[in-house]
């Protein structure tokens, strides 16, 4: 009798490999000085790749986070519980220094070497979001030294410490972003949360916040309006001495993705704060963490990029049809290689960016202008695109794609946070204008990388060309921000790949992003490219 349910011509389970096998981002860690970096990215690549980590990620998806107010005893607690899953991955986060550790690495290429161990951790974006969080609340809480002295060394320290204690008592600590409200959203602005200052110093804080991240954390930056404007706080969640602060759950967001991250509601009830920085300089003060979670945003979108190709080109090399493998047909081959092309023209520019932020942090002003303006509009175009682009790649996998026994159902639903996140997309192309009109040292450092690719491809100069007369016009500047920015974003991703990718892929690159010579939809790259030589590269 012949069985109905022999499985055949179904593409392997994709385990066993290493995340951190990836050209693009090994050549990147060695040209911008992190080469000293890559055991451990290795080591954490190979992690991610195994059974066991992506079991820890499905598992904190597929069992959310859980709200108890209060306890059996009628207690308000106001506590989030997690699976065991969720704090496997914080820990290996945390001991692989991908939250604040690198603000203590004296090494150059610190900042580097952890947006690449970011980048290859991509096992669950949830628990990124309070990695990302501690990580950019450091440079903000230098603002004040006294609370840098006391808690910037667990912010940093590789020891992960959960549970409700005070945090002066703890191995290590995890920090969280308390900023918006239902009136205001991106505008904090208009903020309504109050904060009153007390004869000891410290502040009460009133107010109703729309989106806390992950609440379990040990401290939150908040924004409060005091009589001078919005000012900046470093709220805890246990006071000196044990005593739990007043913040109060109203309940968690039920989001569309992120869903191992818990997103609540919360209420300052006399809450007590700490002041970061001076009265009314809460949005300058919190600026420079701004920069580190849109780069986050960045790496996120590059990394569930790159897992949305590997799990394509994996299907399509294990999977025929019509007599061939999809990998050898030329329609999937101009898919794939579209694929791989927006893939690594994101991860390269993510490099670049994570370069220079490496370098800003430590004093480079020409860098630092470059991070200004070379951010935004990356942040606004990469985090556009990868929604995009993980779409297309479930869609090569057919229907076993969109189902959730596969893991691109989950990268998909990430995908749109990120651009949302730290600013939407008119946010982040207003942003960058506003940069361009008010710091045009960041026009000049932008200028100065894109003219280091001039030559070496005709369409890639006429590309510049455009955009320098797009530029020079201030007519309708608000209404054509999209356009600017993404001109801007298309030429910096340009010139790193020109400067720095192999041949097929500049080539492919400047054809159908800069050349005008494609269709409207991934997989219409023009004839004459070396579209198997792009999709080689991807591995495994």
């Amino acid at each position: 009798m012949t069985s109905t349910h022999e499985v055949t011509n179904q593409a392997p389970p994709l385990v066993g490999h290493s995340t951190a096998d990836d050209a693009a981002l090994r050549e990147g860690l060695a040209r911008w000085g992190a080469a000293w970096a890559l055991p451990e990215v290795d080591e954490l690549g190979r992690l991610a790749g195994t059974e066991e980590a992506i079991e820890w990620g499905r598992l904190a998806e597929r069992v959310p986070p859980r709200l108890h107010t209060h306890d059996r005893y009628g207690h308000r607690v106001d506590e989030v519980e997690y699976v065991p899953a969720y704090h496997q991955l914080m820990r290996t986060a945390v001991e692989h220094g991908l939250h604040g550790a690198p603000w203590a690495d004296p090494r150059p290429g610190a900042h580097l070497a952890r947006a690449a161990r970011f980048y290859v951790w991509n096992v669950d974006a949830g628990h990124g979001c309070p990695i990302s969080m501690t990580y950019a609340v450091v440079p903000a809480l230098r603002a004040n030294p006294e609370l840098a002295a006391t808690f910037e060394p667990l912010l940093t320290n590789r020891s992960y410490d959960p549970g409700l204690r005070d945090p002066a008592t703890k191995r290590g600590l995890i920090a969280g972003m308390s900023m918006t409200e239902k009136q205001g959203g991106s505008d904090v602005r208009a903020n309504t949360t109050t904060a009153t200052v007390q004869a000891d110093g410290t502040y009460v804080l009133r107010g109703h916040k729309w989106f806390t991240s992950a609440p379990m954390s040990d401290l939150f930056l908040t924004l409060a309006q005091t009589p001078a404007g919005v000012t900046c706080f470093l709220v805890p969640r246990v006071l000196p001495g044990g005593e739990r602060n007043a913040m109060r759950f109203m309940r968690l967001k039920d989001k569309l993705g992120n869903r191992s991250n818990a997103s609540s509601e919360i209420e300052y009830d006399a809450a007590v704060g700490w002041r970061v920085g001076e009265e009314g300089c809460g949005v300058r003060t919190i600026v420079e963490m701004v920069n580190m979670t849109r780069l986050d945003c960045v790496i996120g979108s590059a990394a569930g990029m790159r897992t949305s190709l590997r799990a394509a080109v994996h299907h399509a090399r294990h999977r025929s049809a019509f007599g061939r493998l999809l990998v050898d047909q030329p329609a999937m081959t101009n898919v794939l290689a579209d694929l791989a092309i927006e893939s690594e023209a994101a991860t390269t520019a993510m490099l670049r960016l994570a370069a220079a932020n490496d370098a800003a942090v430590r004093g480079d002003e020409g860098e630092a202008a470059l991070r200004r303006i070379a951010l935004a509009v990356t942040k606004y175009f990469v985090c556009k695109r990868a929604p995009l682009m993980v779409g297309e790649a479930l869609e090569c996998l057919g229907g076993n794609g969109y189902i959730e026994d596969h893991d691109l159902a989950r990268v998909y639903r990430e995908m749109p946070l990120l651009s949302i996140w730290e600013g939407s997309g008119n946010v982040a192309a207003l942003d960058a204008l506003r940069a361009l009109g008010r710091e045009p040292h960041t026009l000049d450092a932008f200028v100065a990388e894109a003219e280091r690719a001039t030559g070496a491809d005709a369409r890639y100069d006429a590309a510049l060309e455009r955009l320098t007369k797009e530029l020079t016009s201030f007519d309708d500047l608000e209404l054509r921000a999209r356009r600017i920015v993404e001109q801007m974003a298309l030429v910096f991703q340009g010139a790193q790949l020109l400067q720095h990718a192999p041949s097929a892929v500049a080539d492919a690159f400047c054809a159908s992003r800069l050349g005008g010579d494609h269709g409207t939809v991934l997989g219409t790259l023009p004839p004459g490219l070396d579209l198997a030589g792009v999709v080689d590269r991807v591995a495994p």
